[in-house]
This record gives C-alpha cells, structure tokens and sequence, in this order.
C-alpha cells in the first residue's frame, strides 16, 4: 500500500488541514495569506467534502456511504514503550440519517452528469453578506461566478407571492390596501433612519429589547405584513406567534436582519434583488478558497487518507499525523472537518485510564466532536417545470403552520434553474429545508412540503396520502416530481464565530463590479 502514495516534502508545516469543506478551506487560505505552511488533505477524489456539488450518481453514493450507522468509538491510544509518542486512530462520524433515495428512473433525466446538486446545501448569499465581503476582500472572488435569485416569494393560502421588499414593490401590491401600504413604508423608513449615521430617528432602547412581533404590532401592521416581515425579510425560522415560545427573536435581532435585507438589495449594479448563488453550486465556494491558498503555496493532496493522529506521550498534545503510506507528518496545528470525532476522547477510554492510572493527562477530553443538538432535514428534487412561471431561480419560505398545525419553523424552498449550470435545461432542481429537533419531525415537513407543491409520482402520492396532496394535481399546473433525495444531517458548533479571517487590502480594481 505505501508504494501506492509518494513521500510528501517537506515533512513538517505550520498547519496541516483534513478535508476541503468550505470552514476548512477558508481557514488553509487564510494561514497561506498570513505566510504559514499548510498541508491541505482529503480523502475524497473531489474538492468540497460536505460541502461539494456532485451529478447525481455520485451525490446518491456519497450519501448512502456517508449516513449513520452504528458508532465505532475511538481506539485507545497506542505507542511503543520507549517511544515519546502516542497514536489514535482517526475514526469516521456521519453527519446523515435518514437517507431516502427515490426508485425513479434517473437516466430519464437525460445526462445526469449535467447536474450539480449541493450536498449540505444550498448556500445562499446575501449581496452584503460579511461572506461576500471575504470573498471580494480575499481575492476568491476571482475564481468565481454569481448569478441572482429572481423572486422572493412567500406562501400564502397555497400560493406564492412576491414579497413587497421594496418602495416599488409594495405600491404594486394589489393585496395591501393604502393605509397598510403607508404604515408599511413608514415603518422601513423607521429602520433606516436607525441606521443612519448622520442622525436619523432611532428607535429607543426599550423597543430594542421587545420581542420584534411584539414591536411589529405596535406599529399597526396588520398579520399578513408582520408574516411577511418575520419570515420572508428577517428570515425568522421559529414561529413567533407563541409568546411563551424560547426561540422569539429580539427587535435589535429583527432589524438587524432587515438591514442586511435593505443593504443586499442594488449592491451590484449587475445583480436583481438581494440574493446570489455560485454557478455551477455552492461547491465553487470551498474550490476557491483553494485555490487562494495554492498561490500562496499551500500543498494539495486528493485521495489521500489519514490514518491516525499523533501526539506527544508525556504531554498529550498533538504533534502530527499518520497518512495511508505509513509516513509521519508533524505540524503546530491541525483542522480536522467535522465528519471526524476528536481523537482526544480516546484518553478517557477505559482501557487507557486502566493502564496510564499515574499519568496526568493535559487533554480535554470531548465526546466526539462538539455539536448542537438541532439538526436540518432536506430534500434535493428535480421537476419538470418551474414552481413560479418565466422564473428560474426563485426563493420561498413556507411560514409555521402554513402546511399543517404542528408546523413549527419555517420550510425555506430554493428553485435553481440552468442558467446556473446546475441542471440540463428545461429541468429544474428545488432545495427544501428545515430545521428539526428530530429526524422523523423535519422529514414530515418536508413531505408535506412536496405534497404541496409538486406533482408527485402515482406510487408516492398513494404512499403520502394526506389531505395536502390535491386530488387534481395533475390539473393545477404543479411541477412534476421527477426524482428526489431525503436526508437529515447534523450541525456542528461554530468556531472562531467573532473572528476576522482576512485583512483589508488596497483594492487594485472596483471589486464591486468585478
């Protein structure tokens, strides 16, 4: 096996990095930018780890070989005895449950090799987003393209509607009538004018801390246009209605949002509306990152597993890594993605504190990767036609209750159509999520969600029989479901949340227009 991977030179950088996600990525960039060595590594024969776009054969295989299945702990540490290092295994955790893969016949898609579907996405952006700020700012926009989202809609009563984001919009909405509309614009005006720099009317500190429905209320806007707001603009996932509810959001929180909404919307003079999508699908993001830190000359190495992690006996802190050729490399840090659990658990394992019950271990010990209990349930579906007519890439959120009573989170929609490269033309592929506590709760909304807005297949329409699935479906101009994937995925804790990755430097060019 060690004849199959070449000796890696030099043996020794400041930052060895496992897996190309986007968190690690941005993080391999960052380290080459500030002058560090960096070792970039990933099993996978592709860029992106869980953050990769992939046809549909290989999104499916990854998948099904990523899901949860029962746990295998850490090995103990293990090391010779007159050596002054220790090794652990490095043992895989899945972030995917729940996986359900459509029988359909996915050659009648036509070449499946023309999709690019998100694993762990989509990632949608905010023109103002600090994510694009870091793009422009570290260069990584240079080896990427962005398209707009055409629509923002909303569901309302089984319908979509534009949501009226804006001056122009709001005066063309049928539905509102002129003493809404005016009360609507003056409340926008409000949160400008909180913004403002050069002393606009601010909102006080006491309204700052109310609940933001409560807050909504209090300016005379009606519960249509407080829906609207919460979920469709500040993009509030939890519903808000309960006032006894833990997840209200803040009315600072609120207009915060808002004002990302307002900024994002005209930032590029090339751009319709305030949201942007990479062609080709969110696995450009982590590629460019990569390709930031190979000009600054990090080392990149495909197909390369990692083994087990090394550490110093007597101390307990890392020293480096052991790859599949059986080499040892050493460096000041490693990054590790989250599919991985913390090797550092292997000390508190039985059979080491057995055996090492003078030694003081310095390590803290985590049980696997530290992680939040939340978890996002998704649907990855291709249709016939898209959900909102002469439109291609079109946003919308399903409010709580809006499917069925226990409905309690939004269902965010995403439709992307080929001009992003994403699918073959005139198909289309629709994102749909949710945040869960439980796999079996996000993947009921999710269903009710396709019940909604697809037509679905004869075989699954029986097997989800509910009152939402219409019984004239095939007559109520709905797309046509031609393939879909299911799968609930965990979240991992955020690092570094406060931190800036990259400095500011002289603009060489108007990166606004770039």
């Amino acid at each position: 096996m060690a004849s199959e991977f070449p000796d890696i030179e030099p043996s020794q950088f400041d930052l060895i990095v496992v897996g190309t996600g986007l968190p690690e990525s941005i993080l391999a960039a960052a380290a080459s930018v500030a002058g560090k060595s960096v070792l970039h590594l990933d099993p996978a024969p592709f860029y992106g780890s869980h953050y990769a776009s992939l046809p549909i054969d290989a999104f499916t295989s990854f998948l099904n070989s990523h899901q949860e299945t029962s746990s295998t702990p850490n090995e103990s540490p293990s090391g010779d005895k007159d050596s002054a290092l220790l090794t652990v295994g490095l043992q895989k955790r899945p972030l995917y449950s729940s996986v359900e893969i459509s029988s359909g016949d996915i050659g009648s898609l036509g070449r499946t090799r023309s999709f690019n579907l998100d694993l762990s996405g989509p990632r949608l952006l905010f023109c103002a987003d600090s994510m694009v700020d870091m793009i422009l700012r570290s260069s990584a926009s240079h080896h990427l393209e962005f398209k707009s989202v055409e629509a923002n809609c909303i569901w309302v009563d089984g319908e979509l509607k534009t949501v009226p984001d804006s001056r122009a919009a709001i005066f063309q909405d049928r539905s509102l009538g002129l003493m809404v509309k005016n009360r609507l614009m003056n409340f926008f005006k409000l949160v400008r004018g909180h913004f403002n720099s050069e002393g606009g009317e601010r909102i006080s500190d006491e309204d700052l801390e109310k609940p933001f429905v409560q807050f909504l209320s209090e300016q005379g806007l009606p519960d249509n246009v407080k829906c609207i707001i919460l979920y469709a603009i500040a993009m509030v996932d939890y519903d808000q209605d309960n006032a006894e509810a833990q997840n209200l959001i803040k009315t600072k929180d609120g207009i915060e949002n808002l004002a990302l909404y307002n900024a994002s919307s005209g930032r590029f003079s090339n751009t319709v509306g305030s949201f942007i999508y990479p062609l080709y699908g969110q696995g450009e993001l982590p590629q460019s990152f990569c390709r930031c830190a190979a000009v600054k000359g990090a080392i990149y190495i495909l197909r390369m597993p990692v083994m087990e992690i090394i550490y110093d006996k007597e101390t307990r802190h890392y020293k480096g890594i052991k790859i599949a050729s059986g080499q040892q490399l050493l460096s000041k840090h490693l990054v590790l993605d989250p599919s991985f659990t913390d090797p550092a658990s292997a000390f508190n394992s039985p059979s080491y504190r057995e055996n090492n019950e003078n030694q003081r271990s310095y390590v803290e010990v985590i049980d696997g990767v530290p992680c939040i209990k939340q978890k996002v349930a998704r649907a990855v579906c291709v249709t016939s036609k898209s959900l909102q007519s002469d439109l291609s890439n079109v946003l919308l959120v399903i409010p709580p209750k809006s499917l069925y009573p226990e409905q309690q989170m939004c269902i965010r929609v995403l439709q992307l159509g080929s001009n992003l490269s994403v699918c073959p033309p005139d198909l289309f592929v629709v994102y749909i999520s949710m945040l869960c506590d439980e796999a079996r709760q996000g993947k009921d909304a999710i269903s009710a969600a396709m019940n909604a807005l697809f037509m679905l297949p004869v075989s699954e329409s029986a097997e989800n029989d509910t009152s939402l699935q219409s019984e004239s479906s095939e007559s109520n101009g709905k797309p046509k479901l031609l393939w879909h994937a299911i799968h609930v995925q965990k979240l991992t804790q955020k690092i570094y949340p406060d931190d800036e990755f990259f400095p500011e430097v002289a603009a060489t060019e108007n990166v606004e227009d770039d």
